[in-house]
């Protein structure tokens, strides 16, 4: 397996923005609070590094996003099945690759919400997700015009591919960005 070192470093490559290495290390973050929270914690370097690369290819082929990225992966030494589950986040949106597994899933459902929950912080005085809770949360994601391109719909599937109430998946992923969020600078 790629070591998270490798991983950043594959990011970086191809990614200099910081927005997109930021957003690739919430996801990372994230996915890391889920693997320990659902169960996974043997697998919890996995689950973060799939969540690290997720967007390699968005910020050089965004009109190439989850197609480019395997190509990358295969070049930078990244396995088949994370090359699957990386993929899988793009799902009815770019490609047909089903999330199967539950980390698949949680990806998938997490990714666009980590970016509201991102922008909804840096509404906030404090800059922070540390101070927010659940109920500022769930207007920030029913006021369609905050955030308009982090897609609601694919918050919501996300939610139910994973069997959850969507108030579950606010509120897990709001606590999983509280343990990784970066101060604002």
């Amino acid at each position: 397996m790629i070591t998270r070192d490798e991983a950043y470093e594959l990011l970086k490559k191809y990614n200099k923005e910081e927005f997109h290495l930021h957003h690739g290390r919430m996801v990372e973050g994230a996915m890391r609070y889920f693997a320990k929270k659902l169960g996974y914690a043997d697998e919890e370097e996995y689950w973060a590094i799939v969540g690290l690369l997720h967007d390699i290819d968005f910020e050089m082929w965004p009109e190439e996003h989850c197609i480019k990225a395997p190509e990358l992966l295969r070049e930078g030494g990244v396995p088949e099945d994370m090359i699957h589950a990386i993929v899988s986040h793009g799902y009815g949106l770019c490609v047909d690759v089903k999330p199967e597994r539950e980390m698949e899933k949680v990806l998938f459902a997490c990714d666009e919400l980590t970016g509201l929950i991102g922008a909804a912080a840096l509404m906030r005085p404090s800059k922070s997700c540390q101070d927010m809770e659940l109920k500022s949360l769930k207007k920030k994601f029913k006021d369609k015009h905050f955030a308009a391109g982090c897609d609601r719909e694919v918050i919501r599937q996300g939610a139910e591919m994973l069997g959850w109430e969507l108030d579950e998946l606010l509120g897990e992923t709001l606590e999983a960005m509280k343990t990784c969020e970066e101060p604002v600078e």
